[in-house]
């Protein structure tokens, strides 16, 4: 029961320093990202919306708002963590944590939860953005609330795996600048999988942000390119496989002992 509640009060304690680290600078954690999807809305879904028309039964704009919005719960929860615990790494903290009567279990969910409240706020943010450009409808709430949760704690454990073996502060902008950003403009958050050739549309099927948009967008416009249980089920297979990896490399503890 005492460690029951040491392990309780230290993860209220490392959730409490992650939000409050992002909110302390909001001014480049959470107003980026509204800027950012404000000008999407603005270029993508009003200028060049008006002369594509709809895409699968809705105006262009409603099309790409899901996308838009999970793009920024993407990046944001993926950040989140890899900053924090990098910069743990790199001031000589992350040991103090490590040896503390804290379990793995502790440090990782604090970390993980930090991610997953960043990534719903600006999510939430963006969203209300989203509103002076177009009208929003929630066909499944409870798909859409799943699949943001999903989402976030999914790249939450990517960033704290690009963490655990950066070694510079080029190193944590690698993934999100080759990696991250490429997937996502080719995951279906500006067009609809039929507009592509058969071979393209069997490469898009390999990008894992393909059906979280398409989970997400189902979500909110009831519309997908795929079917709900299968997009569920593949970012339910990739967040039990980072989790077994990030909680090995913890406890071998890659990348902080020396």
């Amino acid at each position: 029961m005492r460690n029951f509640n040491l392990n309780l009060v230290g993860l209220y304690t490392l959730v409490r320093r992650e939000c409050m680290r992002f909110m302390r600078i909001w001014t480049q954690t959470l107003l980026p990202s509204m800027i950012s999807m404000a000008l999407y809305f603005l270029i993508f879904g009003n200028l060049m919306g008006n002369r594509i028309g709809t895409m699968d039964g809705f105006h262009y704009i409603e099309y790409i708002a899901p996308g838009l919005i999970m793009m920024s719960i993407i990046t944001n929860s993926y950040a989140n963590v890899v900053s924090s615990f990098f910069f743990a790494k790199f001031q000589r903290n992350i040991e103090e944590m490590i040896v503390s009567p804290l379990s793995i279990y502790t440090l990782l969910w604090g970390l993980l939860l930090g991610g997953l409240a960043r990534g719903i706020t600006v999510g939430l943010l963006v969203t209300l953005v989203s509103l002076f450009f177009t009208r929003l409808t929630i066909t499944h709430m409870d798909i859409t609330i799943l699949v943001v949760l999903l989402t976030s704690l999914l790249f939450s454990l990517g960033g704290l795996i690009n963490a655990i073996f950066a070694k510079s502060f080029d190193d944590i902008n690698i993934v999100p600048t080759f990696v991250l950003t490429p997937l996502t403009y080719l995951g279906g958050v500006f067009y609809s999988l039929d507009l592509l050739p058969k071979f393209w549309q069997w490469v898009t099927h390999l990008n894992p942000i393909f059906y979280m948009v398409n989970a997400f967008r189902y979500g909110m416009l009831g519309q997908s390119d795929l079917d709900i249980h299968t997009a569920l089920g593949v970012i339910l297979g990739f967040i039990v496989v980072l989790y077994l990896i990030c909680i090995w490399l913890l406890k071998k503890g890659t990348g902080i002992k020396t």
